[in-house]
């Protein structure tokens, strides 16, 4: 991104080259923008934004303008345009970053003629709030990084807080990088879209566990949480329940967590581990797969999914254990940044210890 160079506007008090007509343009723009704006709210906006910021960058390199230029601007427009909003010196700036920033990296990316000509503003780029193209600008730096996560704004229709959290907790870097044997076990282009569709690890910082923790805990913790729960598993999950029964030939089988993915068009099976991964794991997930498939699974549906979730795993031993398996299977770690020491967690005052405590405190104060 270009790094503002101080310029000469001239003196003080003047008129910079080429200001009256641009402020003049400028002006018949803003005012067309906001007559469109019922139609076309966002889109009319970011192109104005877009617009201003090419503008800026032209006449600097074009008649030398300097930073007092974006202040006298503000100011401008203010008068013009008593209590209009989103025109601030800062606001300005971030104009000139936003078509800077959009303009060098899709040039990078090789987008093709009709994504980005270098005068009108790319479609992908239009249909994205101003507010999530800030925090895209703010927070990435990677311009492949960046276009990614603007697509997934819009395919999945994430607010501005979605976004922050997608980018914060890095989905880029975790979509789709999980052990799996999709590839020989599920045709294309299912494959694909099932890999990419699990992560690798997936992060549970709602979760308070002890070290001692057993898997009923982490399950128990996460359907407590599942709306959050869902939000980390990524678009397309429905729930389906815990502990789903299945009896087989006399015997009671649980799954751990069952759910169905709306894409993927296939039951999905969450089996969780507190430990390293172990090839065994694979067998039973594979056991769980056939029966459900055979009992549960409509004939439009495809091929259930199995996903197992370790605390640990090593990827020649997970590897090995999928290769020969005719089910789909991945394995993907997951992190719980947030635990208790079980010493600490003993020592903690149960809820009816809480109840009682706040029943006398409330006492008290009656009295």
């Amino acid at each position: 991104m270009e790094i503002e160079k101080e310029h000469p506007v001239g003196p003080i008090g003047s008129t910079p080259r080429g200001y009256t007509s641009f402020i003049r343009e400028l002006k018949d723009r803003i005012r067309t923008a906001r007559t469109k704006a019922f139609l076309s709210v966002n889109r009319e906006l970011i192109e104005l934004y877009w617009h201003i910021g090419r503008s800026i960058v032209e006449k600097q390199q074009r008649w030398g303008w300097g930073k007092s230029v974006v202040n006298r601007l503000a100011n401008d427009i203010q008068s013009f345009f008593p209590g209009i909003v989103g025109f601030s010196p800062q606001n300005i700036w971030y104009m000139r970053s936003f078509y800077l920033a959009w303009t060098e990296d899709l040039i990078k990316l090789q987008q093709p003629v009709g994504e980005l000509d270098g005068k009108n503003l790319p479609r992908t780029i239009g249909e994205i709030p101003w507010g999530h193209n800030l925090q895209l600008l703010s927070k990435l730096k990677d311009p492949v990084e960046r276009l990614w996560y603007a697509h997934k704004t819009i395919e999945h229709g994430w607010s501005r807080a979605i976004l922050v959290h997608q980018i914060e907790y890095g989905t880029y870097d975790r979509q789709g990088g999980a052990i799996t044997n999709f590839k020989h076990s599920l045709p294309s282009p299912q494959s694909d879209l099932a890999q990419q569709s699990i992560k690798d690890p997936y992060v549970f910082d709602f979760l308070t566990l002890s070290d001692d923790a057993v898997e009923r805990d982490i399950e128990r913790g996460l359907i407590d949480q599942i709306r959050k729960f869902l939000l980390e598993l990524g678009v397309g999950f429905a729930f389906v329940g815990s502990q789903y029964h299945l009896e087989i030939d006399g015997e009671d089988f649980y799954i751990d967590l069952l759910f169905y993915h709306i894409r993927l068009r296939c039951f999905v099976i969450i089996d969780l581990k507190t430990g390293d991964f172990k090839p065994e794991y694979a067998g039973k997930m594979n056991f769980y797969l056939a029966a459900l498939d055979d009992r549960l699974r409509h004939r439009t549906d495809n091929p259930s999914i199995g996903i197992i979730l370790c605390k640990t795993k090593k990827k020649v031993i997970a590897e090995y254990a999928l290769r020969n398996t005719s089910a789909p299977i991945g394995v993907s770690e997951y992190r719980s940044t947030r635990k208790i020491p079980a010493e600490l967690r003993a020592n903690l005052p149960s809820i009816e210890d809480i109840e009682k405590k706040l029943a006398r405190r409330k006492r008290r104060q009656d009295i």
